[in-house]
């Protein structure tokens, strides 16, 4: 990736056709290739991060903008601007986000915007709580998502922590375990009253008032965990038996109840299996045309863009490209858990790339196959 500036050490002038010097220079500097550039006012503040196949002809249109239109405007305050020859579109359409969410320039809208993710967060507590997040921190928390629609998820944890009895309240609500009250202080659970009226009505296993082990309810935690990861039906069982018993009582209202909350949940559990799947499918060697011959192979991951090489031409860089993929897709990768919103994104923008442009999936080989394929022998 190259880099050059073009830059005038001048105060911001008030008409886009009074800096005939930087333009000048970006003239003479910068050539048509695929690049992603940046614009930066005279106190170094970057202003706008933008990408396009042919980087001079873009830089040289924002001289031709005309005064009060947003091109016009920004290049009255650009005092400098540099730019990363990157090979190819997809490359730079990725290198541009990065740096557009790492400085949130002035004049960027596109990738700026603070889209609302949603994802589920296990935390770590003495009685875990599954809660509904728009943010990933850290703090020992599992998190699986990230998910687009957050209106939903919320309701649907409501159901999944009510299905599996546990707790919702504040973390600074204090929870007992019956082995522990037994233990320590002599108490018996009645003499601590639940802090609402979900541990009367069944939804809540109660560790407010000491109610249940700390063993049940890690079990209850473990099952939820499992099922986020679509790797457990028990949950699902379980309130088909509820339903039927309450049907056969003839509590038929309870029984159409937890009909609902299994439909809800089913769809949900479907939705993260879809998702998963969607995800884990980004996963591949990319190889991409690049100017002037200089082919690129992005080795994308779990839809994420974890490393771009040249594409090798000897037996030596074979090796050597062999190594690097090797070391990508061999490492000890997560799962769903520990993304942050800057990664959500990039999972977005690259799924989106490939939804608009199919015939780009001609382009990708599973790592396995590009090994056994171009590995020197």
């Amino acid at each position: 990736m190259k880099t050059a500036r073009a830059s005038l050490d001048r105060p911001l002038v008030t008409d886009a056709h009074a800096n005939p010097e930087l333009r000048d220079r970006v003239r003479a500097e910068a050539e048509n290739r695929p690049g992603v550039y940046r614009m930066w006012s005279a106190d170094d503040r970057l202003l706008y991060v933008g990408k396009s196949v042919r980087v001079r002809t873009r830089l040289l249109s924002y001289f031709r903008a005309p005064k009060g239109e947003k091109p016009g405007e920004l290049i009255r305050e650009t005092a400098q601007i540099d730019w990363d020859y990157v090979p190819d579109e997809f490359g730079a359409l990725v290198h541009e986000m990065r740096l557009i969410q790492r400085h949130r320039p002035k004049y960027n809208v596109q990738h700026k915007r603070k889209r609302a993710y949603a994802f589920v967060k296990v935390t770590r507590e003495p009685a875990p709580r599954i809660l509904p997040a728009s943010t990933v921190v850290d703090d020992g928390s599992t998190y699986f998502g990230p998910f687009p629609k957050v209106g939903r998820i919320a309701h649907t944890i409501r159901d999944l922590a009510h299905a599996l009895g546990l707790r919702d309240c504040p973390a600074s609500t204090s929870v007992f375990f019956d082995d522990q009250l037994d233990a320590f202080s002599g108490l018996a659970a009645f003499d601590r009253p639940p802090g609402c009226i979900r541990a009367d009505l069944g939804t809540c296993l109660a560790p407010c008032s000491g109610r249940p082990s700390a063993r049940d309810y890690r079990e209850r935690v473990r099952i939820g965990t499992r099922f986020l990861e679509g790797r457990g039906d028990r949950l699902l069982e379980e309130l088909r038996t509820r339903m039927a018993e309450a049907a056969q009582r003839r509590d038929f209202e309870y029984a159409a109840l937890v009909r609902d909350r299994i439909e809800r949940l089913r769809r949900f559990q479907e939705e993260l299996t879809a998702f998963r799947g969607q995800v884990e499918a980004l996963t591949f060697v990319y190889r991409v045309p690049g100017h002037e011959g200089r082919d690129r192979i992005h080795l994308v991951r779990s839809g994420r863009l974890r490393a771009t090489l040249a594409h090798p031409k000897s037996a030596r860089a074979r090796r050597t490209a062999a190594e690097r993929i090797e070391a990508v897709f061999g490492e000890f990768e997560p799962g769903p858990a520990g993304l942050s919103a800057r990664e959500a994104a990039e999972i977005f923008l690259i799924a989106r790339w490939f939804r608009l442009r199919p015939d780009e999936l001609r382009r990708t080989r599973p790592p396995g196959e590009w090994l056994d394929a171009k590995r020197p022998a």
